[in-house]
């Protein structure tokens, strides 16, 4: 049996070998016991100085039985939900309960530390999900515990010990010329009613989200210009994250002529469907009106690929790419390219392309012997 420290409240060695510290801190409910817990009695000391420290400034940290998946539940409803987009929202809540949930939620929120936070990313870097991902569960993980701390349940945040790993950036795959020309052709000669939406793609580098939100009060066919005004995501339409998103493209005379031709399509597909049409105003809709799912856009875009003998290995989104490298490797200034595509900085539309930039490939050598004669 341990002896009681001075000033240390009472410290003892458990029959398993462990050591076991306990004080007794105010709280709301009144005084109440707590307990912390080390290999050593000198790891047991410490903890207690700092509790008892932290009790005497005021502060009492008591998660008590509070598992990790009980508080980052509790901080998605009261702490996050309303403050953000809903779209962000969605993209907080898969990723805390497809991730973090199941990889550290049986935790207890006061014993959680920065080792099962590293384990938790080896893991998954281990089962092949991208750095990006990793890097964005550490991100909420570090948010949530910071909040956990404001709230007083807990006297430090793990994640502030643990290093992300670092980002590696997903090749692009962008479609070559002669690819595009191929997809385009056998989409045509099969009749589908989304090739407009291919065409508008490349030509516009729009992204999935916001062609499934488009609508025709958006576009003037007469003058070939668009307004990107919103997105489609997690079923809902939302405002651009940044005021760049929101941007005015000019249409090139193929896009413009797809998007008339497709007019035409759908006003004969309307009458067929008559009473089954919900009219919503959007350009490639479901079959029925209603908004198309970027899913149901993506699963029309493998078929066509698979028609075309094109790789299955092609995104949707990399007609987005596609847009950009093809106008960049003609010679187009980044700077338009950027604002074409809506990114936030030109520093983005760099680092993602510079590799197809004409002159971004070195030659810095022979540039100093020209310069310099």
């Amino acid at each position: 049996m341990g002896r009681r420290g001075n000033k240390e409240g009472s410290i003892s060695k458990r029959a398993d070998g462990r050591w076991m510290g306990r004080y007794t801190a105010d709280t709301p409910g009144g005084p109440k016991r707590f307990t912390v817990y080390g290999s050593t009695r000198e790891d047991v000391r410490e903890k207690m100085t700092r509790a008892m420290a932290h009790r005497d400034g005021g502060l009492v940290f008591d998660a008590g039985a509070l598992t990790v998946a009980a508080w980052l539940s509790r901080w998605l409803t009261d702490n996050v939900k309303g403050t953000v987009r809903e779209s962000t929202y969605g993209s907080y809540s898969r990723t805390v309960n497809n991730y973090l949930i199941p990889g550290i939620g049986r935790i207890k929120l006061k014993n959680l530390k920065a080792s099962h936070l590293r384990g938790l990313y080896r893991e998954k870097l281990g089962s092949g999900l991208s750095t990006r991902t990793v890097g964005y569960m550490h991100t909420l993980a570090k948010k949530a515990l910071k909040d956990a701390v404001r709230d007083e349940l807990i006297p430090y945040n793990a994640a502030d010990a643990v290093r992300p790993p670092k980002l590696i950036r997903d090749e692009i795959r962008p479609l070559s010329a002669s690819q595009v020309r191929t997809l385009l052709e056998t989409a045509s000669e099969a009749g589908e009613r989304l090739e407009a939406a291919y065409i508008v793609a490349v030509h516009t580098g729009m992204r999935p989200g916001e062609l499934c939100a488009l609508r025709w009060d958006d576009v003037d066919l007469d003058t070939g210009t668009v307004q990107i005004k919103r997105a489609l995501s997690g079923g809902k339409m939302t405002a651009p994250k940044t005021a760049r998103g929101r941007r005015r493209i000019t249409l090139s005379a193929a896009a413009r002529h797809a998007l008339k031709a497709h007019r035409l399509r759908q006003l004969e597909e309307r009458m067929k469907k008559a009473s089954l049409w919900q009219d919503h105003g959007l350009i490639f809709p479901s079959n029925v009106g209603t908004p198309l799912s970027q899913r149901n856009l993506t699963r029309a875009f493998k078929a066509t690929l698979k028609r075309a003998g094109l790789p299955d290995t092609f995104r949707l989104y990399d007609l987005r790419h596609t847009c950009a490298t093809l106008l960049l490797s003609r010679n187009v200034h980044p700077k338009y390219v950027q604002e074409l595509l809506g990114h936030a900085s030109i520093a983005l539309t760099l680092d993602t392309y510079s590799h197809v930039i004409p002159g971004m490939d070195g030659g810095t050598a022979s540039a100093m012997d020209d310069a310099l004669g």
